[in-house]
């Protein structure tokens, strides 16, 4: 067994120095996952790896009980908790508020694709909400590798499934998500 899932074992226990423990063994991993997604954003994001890792941080070991069966486990956590983040980012950024997608008056190229980039997250993670009714797994293999950046070995090993059945899930999963996606831009209906 792993140090950290030895830390979350006895986090589950109750021993409340293990929290303490935890954050400077993943703190490194969270930050390299949180910077290799947020490089796949468009220019201009607000948003910094480390202030990401943070906040993953604190939802995870917010006021509600977690128990963490292992490092895989908790690694899908931190995944879907920085989709959570993201998501709410967007939308926030999407909100009459904060403009509510109306352009600018000197409107860059950058700033264009950043809108595009919010809406095609925001369809995303509607579809992704359908596809984890759907299927909890091919789901949370997709949060993986987008959200948190993992590699199809890495994500396999997370959901204890085999590197032949995470590549066949994410082919699944990607044609699954293309076929939503486009089906709820043709009609407009999410």
């Amino acid at each position: 067994m792993s140090d950290v899932t030895h830390i979350l074992n006895a986090m589950e226990r109750g021993d409340a120095k293990s929290t303490d423990q935890l954050l400077p063994m993943v703190y490194e991993e969270l930050r390299v996952l949180a910077a290799q997604r947020l490089s796949q954003e468009a220019p201009g994001q607000t948003l910094q790896a480390t202030a990401l890792v943070h906040e993953v941080y604190l939802r995870l070991m917010g006021a509600e009980r977690q128990d963490w069966a292992s490092r895989g486990h908790f690694f899908k956590a931190a995944a879907e908790a920085m989709r959570r983040i993201l998501i709410d980012n967007a939308r926030r950024k999407k909100c009459v508020k904060r403009g509510g997608g109306r352009r600018p008056v000197d409107l860059d190229e950058s700033l264009a694709v950043d809108g595009a980039r919010q809406a095609q997250e925001l369809a995303l993670d509607e579809a992704l909400t359908k596809l984890a009714t759907r299927d909890p797994t091919k789901a949370d293999l997709v949060k993986l590798r987008y959200f948190a950046g993992l590699t199809i070995e890495q994500a396999a090993k997370a959901l204890d499934i085999s590197h032949a059945t995470a590549e066949r899930y994410w082919d699944y999963a990607r044609s699954w998500l293309r076929v939503e996606i486009r089906q709820s831009d043709e009609t407009g209906v999410p």
